[in-house]
């Protein structure tokens, strides 16, 4: 096969070039991977990405078509073709890095290639064949990079917010499971690591479900704000170069496309230049992350030993923990979540500076908190997934032991002091730390309350819901001391 066959050539503003004639994309594609050679992440590997620029792409086709600027044999092939994308084909054809110069404008001219290329296809004319659909010319038509992009990147992190909002139900879901199946177990409480008062292990976990509960209606809150776009303001938002229904007729024919409810700002060049929605998704993403990080902390605590440690809970066993210590089990699911939360942390800060070094009318650097936002997002929605599944749904509690710390505590103490007197209480606690003997027994000794009344203070009923209060008969229940 020779040269001709297997390339074929482009031509752009800084001259000519050969590209793989199999190839869906074109010049503009190529320069931009040879000038951002960071690896890793591509658009091609945001499928969520590569959807939402073809549902900008197809709106603005059909608005195009609908005010009879766009032939309706090409606009009909390019929406075809939004559509192939759409349903996940072509993505190995966005090779463009996701962090990249220009503001995203070469992710545009991939997109923007990509769909003339398999539109001529749909047409019967081969990839190359511009003069019938042209990338810029028809594709582009009434856009530019400044509003699509940014539009697109809305409606993929709506999505991605989606996925994120389901994951951290399941697990609120399974931390609810958990609450009802450890009620009736007494454990002791703690602050800043040291005894405090009885609770129950349903308690715990049932903190656990409310906490995350609340970060996912602050995120179900934060993603409205997503739904205001900009499309339709092309370069900085005064709509050069567009018909003066095109907003309003593009924003109708995305919320078909999308089913979203999307809505076109009250001031495009505001909109244009502003990343603060990015930064609100963020810090909401963070927040999430932060709790998931905490509660995986208590877990590895509460699991530790599990001879020598709280070994209160049993972590479900997922792999050896050591290549020397034979038998040892580490807590790798919670670790795992821990690093997911600290890279989103750092991912967060990342996005607050690069909203923050906007200039003027534009902000070059979204492709920077697309990538960050779109990874923070999707690793932590694995992330909670990962830990309902393989983690919370199969802890076990070590309910001897837990007895066992209750019985040993001076914190129970507290919930008697009603009936004891805060000064009596304390000498109990501190005879019970000096002596190594349990309050209970201190205080069936001492013959300071009837044993009766004892035992129902310490019931997992009374201890979960705070306790019982001080009869006003509190002398009966009490023997003078």
């Amino acid at each position: 096969m020779d040269q001709e066959q297997r390339t074929r050539v482009e031509r752009d503003l800084l001259g000519v070039r050969e590209v793989p004639a199999e190839a869906y994309w074109g010049i503009h594609t190529l320069r931009a991977m040879e000038n951002f050679q960071l690896g890793g992440e591509t658009v091609g590997s945001t499928p969520g990405l590569v959807s939402a620029i073809a549902a900008v792409k197809e709106s603005a086709a059909k608005a195009n078509m609908e005010l009879g600027l766009l032939d309706p044999d090409v606009g009909g092939a390019i929406v075809a073709a939004c559509r192939d994308l759409r349903s996940g084909g072509l993505h190995d054809q966005f090779p463009v890095p996701l962090i990249q110069g220009g503001a995203g404008t070469s992710t545009n001219m991939n997109a923007n290639e990509v769909i003339a290329n398999r539109a001529l296809e749909h047409l019967n004319e081969p990839r190359g064949s511009y003069g019938l659909v042209s990338p810029n010319e028809h594709v582009n038509m009434g856009q530019s990079t400044n509003d699509v992009y940014p539009t697109a990147l809305k409606l993929a992190a709506i999505h991605g917010c989606q996925g994120l909002v389901g994951a951290l139900e399941k697990f609120q879901a399974a931390c609810e499971r958990k609450a009802r199946e450890f009620d009736h177990i007494v454990k002791m409480g703690r602050t800043q690591l040291q005894d405090a008062v009885p609770m129950t292990l349903g308690q715990e976990f049932r903190s656990y479900a409310v906490t995350i509960r609340e970060d996912v209606a602050r995120l179900t809150e934060a993603v409205v704000h997503l739904h205001e776009i900009n499309l339709g303001a092309t370069a900085i938002g005064t709509g050069l170069n567009t018909h003066p229904r095109y907003a309003s007729i593009v924003r109708e024919q995305l919320m078909a496309v999308t089913g979203l409810p999307v809505t076109t700002s009250p001031d495009l060049v505001e909109a244009t230049q502003d990343c603060g929605v990015f930064v609100l998704i963020s810090a909401a993403v963070k927040r999430a992350a932060v709790k998931l990080s905490k509660i995986s902390n208590d877990l590895r605590l509460l699991s530790s030993g599990p001879r020598a440690g709280f070994g209160e809970i049993n972590l479900p066993a997922r792999q050896a923990g050591s290549s020397i210590m034979p038998g040892k089990v580490n807590p790798v699911i919670p670790e795992l979540v821990n690093q997911v939360a600290f890279e989103i942390i750092g991912a967060d800060v990342t996005i607050s500076l690069a909203a923050e070094a906007g200039q003027l009318q534009l902000n070059a650097f979204e492709p920077i908190i697309a990538s960050s936002l779109f990874r923070s997002i999707n690793h932590l929605r694995i992330a909670a997934n990962t830990l309902a599944d393989a983690c919370i749904d199969g802890i076990t509690a070590n309910e001897q032991t837990l007895q066992d710390h209750v019985a040993r505590s001076i914190g129970i103490v507290t919930a008697l002091s009603p009936y004891l007197g805060y000064h009596m209480s304390g000498e109990i606690a501190a005879e019970a730390l000096r002596t190594g003997r349990a309050v209970v027994d201190l205080v069936l000794d001492r013959e300071l309350l009837d044993p009766e009344l004892l035992g129902r203070l310490l019931h997992p009923q009374a201890i979960a819901g705070g306790g019982i209060s001080p009869r006003s008969d509190r002398a009966s229940s009490t023997r003078e001391l």
